[in-house]
């Protein structure tokens, strides 16, 4: 049984009550049901009476009691307890326990996928690295929680879009052609520009394609230089998100909204809402009237639009397009654009608790470096990949909240022991891929048969339990964001199927043995672990290797 089927039973043990005349409240279309903390209080447990007694008039143990008896009826159901005001303790019997094997191996990839999220239509921006440099580990972090969050909303029915801002105007990209066109003449970078050594291979890049360039007048120099180094160096940055495992639906760039009007237009929708107002020459969004410590400048007074009329204009095109959630992560240097952003959502007529979110990333150390790209001495994400790897990399980030200040040791990452967490849980899969090959060899095959009942060790009965609440944990993640709930629990899996995998044995013990169905049903537990360890760390982005 299923924890969706369980929850139907319940439901329907709650409508049968409603038929007889035993309870009068209107049945809801859901019933959950989550795993106890203690698993010596059973399989399951609903709080299902807690919510229907006010609204049936009975006391909640009282209604907990008499809907007891009737799941005690229910074919797979070995025990109901009442604990506490009123909760449902549910033991399943071996055989409904053990089911759910099978019905994991059966779904195959799609187990733990739902429709949780079904009707959320969210824009999800992350790491918009200014195009003026490679990224660096700062922005790997959002890379790899990012793409995570993307694959938990989508695995759980949420339409996603998933979208990097390009800020290809303003200053910074001046002073990056600026930066090219010098190495471009073998001179240094200016002091204000990119000494990094990647702007020598942008210069290198540009004369290859406009062997003319230091020949143009100086100006004309400056905006080629600008130009094509920026289209390099973004295809460059593209590159290594593909090698990241990393994929965005839309590539939106700053540009379009100057040289579209944008910006202008935003400034006029915002007037209209009665938050813009003149003073000393410049214009002015009011966003003190939503909790932002002061009012921000949209024009200055010398009629140039600053980059915050440039965030609310790309804030306009989401709503625009159709995102009623905005989710923006942000780099740990960004923590005052929260009240910024939601003050441009509130002044645009959102509501700045449900129509956006504004995540901030905490700071990521290696041996304590500080990173920047204008200081040429950042740890970019080429680096990472090629030293750590794009599992060990992609797991480590993901498996902390992203407000979690972070310190990883690189080396400790490479070692193949069960201290290293991503190590842990893909040599889980690993196993789990070698038990299925050696028990072929042995003529160990599902198809000859599959007895749920017969999975009655206790080290059996944890690892069901583990394997059944991957649903829950997937669509829990999903609706908070948060991808390290994912990592975290297949760590805990791993552990278990570790410790069945040393206590009960899928082969027969030697060639005498004679192979029953025993073995057959071990080896569809073994299966639906593999099944869940693949479907967890591809929600990562983490690969799942069948030998190590």
């Amino acid at each position: 049984m299923t924890p969706e089927q369980l929850a139907a039973a319940i439901r329907g043990a709650l409508v049968s009550a409603v038929d007889s005349g035993d309870l009068s409240v209107t049945v809801p279309d859901e019933v959950r049901v989550e795993r106890p903390r203690n698993r010596e209080h059973g399989d399951w447990s609903t709080n299902i009476a807690l919510q229907l007694a006010k609204p049936a008039g009975m006391n909640p143990r009282e209604l907990a009691t008499s809907l007891a008896e009737r799941l005690r009826a229910l074919e797979g159901v070995a025990a109901v307890d009442v604990a506490g005001p009123g909760f449902l303790n549910i033991t399943l019997d071996a055989a409904s326990a053990g089911e759910l094997a099978r019905s994991i191996v059966e779904a195959g990839t799609a187990f733990g996928h739902s429709e949780a999220e079904a009707g959320r239509v969210v824009n999800l921006e992350f790491i918009s690295a200014n195009p003026t440099g490679p990224l660096h580990i700062g922005h790997t972090r959002w890379a790899a929680l990012g793409d995570a969050m993307r694959r938990l909303l989508d695995a759980t029915g949420a339409t996603v879009t998933a979208e990097y801002y390009i800020n290809d105007a303003g200053a910074q990209m001046d002073k990056f052609g600026a930066s090219v066109l010098a190495r471009a003449a073998g001179q240094e970078p200016p002091e204000d520009g990119y000494p990094g050594e990647y702007v020598a291979d942008r210069a290198r890049e540009v004369l290859a394609q406009r062997p003319d360039l230091l020949e143009l007048p100086r100006e004309e120099a400056l905006a080629v230089a600008r130009d094509l180094g920026y289209v390099t160096q973004l295809e460059a940055i593209r590159r290594t998100l593909d090698r990241f495992g990393v994929r965005f639906d839309v590539w939106f760039s700053e540009r379009t909204l100057h040289e579209g009007g944008a910006v202008e237009q935003a400034v006029e929708r915002l007037r209209t809402q009665g938050h813009v107002f003149d003073e000393e020459g410049a214009v002015w969004l009011r966003t003190t009237d939503f909790t932002d410590d002061k009012d921000r400048v949209l024009i200055r007074a010398n009629g140039e639009p600053t980059y915050f009329a440039a965030d609310a204009a790309y804030y306009l095109s989401k709503k625009d397009r159709g995102f009623d959630e905005k989710v923006y992560l942000l780099g740990a240097d960004h923590h005052g654009y929260i009240n910024r952003l939601k003050a441009i959502a509130a002044c645009a007529g959102d509501d700045p608790e449900h129509n956006i979110e504004v995540k901030i990333g905490q700071l990521v150390a290696i041996a304590g470096q500080r990173m920047g790209k204008r200081l040429g001495n950042a740890i970019y994400m080429d680096e990472l990949i090629e030293w750590i790897g794009s599992d060990a990399v992609r797991y480590s980030l993901s498996r902390y909240p992203s407000d979690s200040p972070l310190s990883l040791d690189g080396e400790e990452l490479r070692k193949q022991t069960n201290d290293n967490p991503v190590f842990y849980v893909q040599y889980a899969h690993a196993r789990t891929a070698n038990v299925a090959r050696l028990a072929a060899e042995d003529g160990v095959h599902r198809a000859d048969g599959f007895d749920a009942s017969l999975l009655s060790d206790p080290t059996e009965a944890a690892l069901l339990a583990a394997l059944g609440d991957f649903p829950r944990v997937v669509a829990q993640a999903a609706h908070l964001l948060e991808p390290h709930r994912v990592a975290r629990y297949l760590e805990e899996l791993a552990a278990r199927f570790h410790k069945w995998y040393d206590t009960c044995r899928v082969r027969p013990m030697n060639a005498d043995e004679e192979v029953t169905d025993l073995h057959r049903t071990r080896l569809w537990l073994n299966d639906a672990t593999r099944q869940v360890l693949a479907n967890g760390l591809d929600l990562l982005g983490v690969s799942a290797p069948e030998r190590m």
